[in-house]
This record gives C-alpha cells, structure tokens and sequence, in this order.
C-alpha cells in the first residue's frame, strides 16, 4: 500500500472503532491508542503494510515470574485463549511484559474488512478477560495492566 492509502486506512480504522464506541487516539505513525470505554481497558493498533494489530498489556513482571509452566500454558491449545497469541517483550529492569496480540488483513476497507476489525477487537477483549483469570495468580504484580 502506498503512504496515501495507509494513512486513509488507519482513519478509517479510527473512524470505525470511534463510530462503535471506542475512544481512540491517533499516536501517529499509524498506530491508534484505543480504549475501549465501558471497562476502560486501553490497546493498541497499528498498521503495518495491509495488517492492522491490536495489542494489548496483560501484565509487567520480573523475567523470573514467566516460568516455563507458565510459558507452556500460554502456549496450550487448550488454554481457552482462542484467537490471540501471546508475547513477551524486554522492559527495564529486568522486567517482561505480557502481551496478548490479534491481527487481521485489510483488503478494501468494505464490510468484510470491517466486520474483522471490530470481531478482533472483541475477541481481544474477551481473552484479556480469560487470560487475566487464567495467570491472575500466577502473574501477580502491582503493575498489572
């Protein structure tokens, strides 16, 4: 896609989720800040090429904390985390965070498109939610996202 095109796409990404009650922030570069207003829960998409990301912090904890039990429950199938993958990224400190990810491909901003855009924003919605009971005790931290 060209610059043009992405810079369209990501307002109307923004119009979207604005028209379905999330509040969104433009952070520039074609990354959204969205909150998702009845639980407050913030995320994050961004637009890379014809994929939009939607990011979301479940926790930042010691890198000591993510065990390799932990790691292969994130990684089950059976876990009950059905559409959105987990990664971990280097914070200071000695730290990780923990995020859950969802992600969908763009072709032409028609319903398609958006019917995916707003089911992967629910989606991610909902296995925060899981996730959250699933490593509450497991994850605990005061810097719970």
């Amino acid at each position: 896609m060209s610059p043009t095109t992405d810079t369209q796409t990501i307002t109307q990404v923004h119009q979207l989720l604005a028209e379905h009650g999330y509040d969104v922030q433009d952070l520039g570069a074609d990354v959204l800040r969205v909150r998702e207003v009845t639980t407050g829960v913030s995320f994050q998409v961004a637009l890379e090429g014809n994929v939009l990301f939607l990011t979301v912090a479940l926790t930042t904890v010691p890198e000591a904390a993510v065990t390799p039990e932990i790691m292969r429950q994130m990684l089950a199938a059976d876990n009950g985390i059905s559409t959105s993958g987990f990664q971990l990224y280097s914070a200071s400190e000695g730290k990780l965070a923990v995020t859950l990810n969802n992600f969908c491909t763009l072709q032409n901003m028609g319903s398609e498109d958006q019917d995916d855009i707003l089911s992967c924003a629910s989606y991610l919605m909902a296995d925060l939610l899981h996730a959250r009971q699933l490593f509450a005790e497991k994850l605990s931290s005061p810097e719970n996202a």
